[in-house]
């Protein structure tokens, strides 16, 4: 399976090609990314110019542990990006079958398939937590598999439900995104807590400096920001409502989580036509004719969607 043939959220410059308009005329609800994101502020010259030095990836590591409260055994992994790390994941662990309950984020799947394992239960589990389009949580007593893959992406709106404390299981990896919750896709910062094996085994694959010197400085004061995070969740969640009471009159509630929701508009084709005639991308599914993905709107994109339904 290649890049263009998986199925994703984004696709934007497609649809202005086919709907017009420029990029900036647009509103993107095809992803579930912050659309309020993690203020940048200024940057130290060294974190442009200088590699990347110890103290830097000592500071991201402290705060990635502190923030989410990591087991003392587990290990921690900053990488390029939490789609780098998926696409290693095959690699920790002797090929076989892995058992990856759909619908959900097709780039695990991807992954095993190139790496030559077979789909089913047995050696290895995936758990999207909370799982990207339904919002569906994971309990711990179903994660058994010796090799355990349990993808955070999403979960930094509701840490209550974290299964950070699966980390210290021999055979168990956490993976965590920067892009979603604090809105900072194109950073391109993920992280892989876990076995520390399999940890060390990953940081051997990705090299000495596997994450800029940006990356580093933003990551490490975003984690540290604890006032930013309790008054984004707070906002986060209020706006998952007057979305929901937004759609309530064009289509159903199926799940998801704050950052994105999930609707059974019965013709997802022509819903997502519909607002892309307004410049207002959204995101079907090749699996469901009735689905339909929305992102949360910036503040001041609200307007301009109400007008749109």
């Amino acid at each position: 399976m290649t890049e263009n043939q998986r199925d994703h959220g984004g696709g934007l410059d497609a649809a202005v090609a086919r709907w017009g308009g420029v990029r900036t005329d647009w509103i993107d609800l095809s992803t579930g990314i912050n659309p309020e994101p993690y203020p940048l502020g200024e940057l130290t010259s060294d974190a442009w110019t200088a590699l990347p030095d110890r103290a830097a990836q000592d500071r991201l590591i402290k705060a990635a542990r502190q923030f989410w409260d990591v087991p003392h055994e587990a290990a921690v992994l900053a990488a390029p990006g939490a789609s780098a790390l998926i696409a290693k994941m095959p690699s920790l662990w002797p090929t076989g079958q892995v058992q990856i309950d759909a619908p959900t984020y097709n780039e695990h799947a991807a992954a095993f398939e190139a790496a030559g394992w077979s789909m089913g239960a047995g050696d290895a589990m995936i758990a999207v937590h909370p799982n990207n389009p339904d919002g569906r949580f994971w309990g711990a007593e179903m994660l058994t598999a010796p090799f355990t893959i349990i993808d955070e992406s999403f979960c930094d709106i509701a840490p209550d439900r974290s299964l950070i404390r699966l980390a210290g299981r021999p055979g168990t990896v956490v993976l965590k995104s920067f892009g979603k919750f604090w809105g900072l896709a194109g950073l391109r910062l993920g992280f892989a807590i876990g076995d520390p094996k399999m940890i060390a085994a990953l940081a051997e694959q990705l090299g000495p400096w596997p994450v800029s010197g940006p990356a580093l400085e933003i990551g490490a004061r975003a984690l540290e920001d604890t006032a930013w995070t309790i008054a984004t969740r707070q906002r986060l969640a209020k706006d998952a409502q007057r979305l929901d009471a937004l759609m309530a009159p064009h289509g159903a509630l199926i799940g998801g989580t704050d950052l994105f929701r999930l609707y059974d508009v019965g013709d997802a084709q022509a819903f997502q036509r519909r607002l892309a005639a307004a410049h207002i991308w959204s995101r079907i599914f090749p699996y469901s004719s009735s689905w339909l993905r929305l992102g949360l709107p910036s503040s001041k994109d609200w307007n301009r969607l109400d007008a749109a339904l």
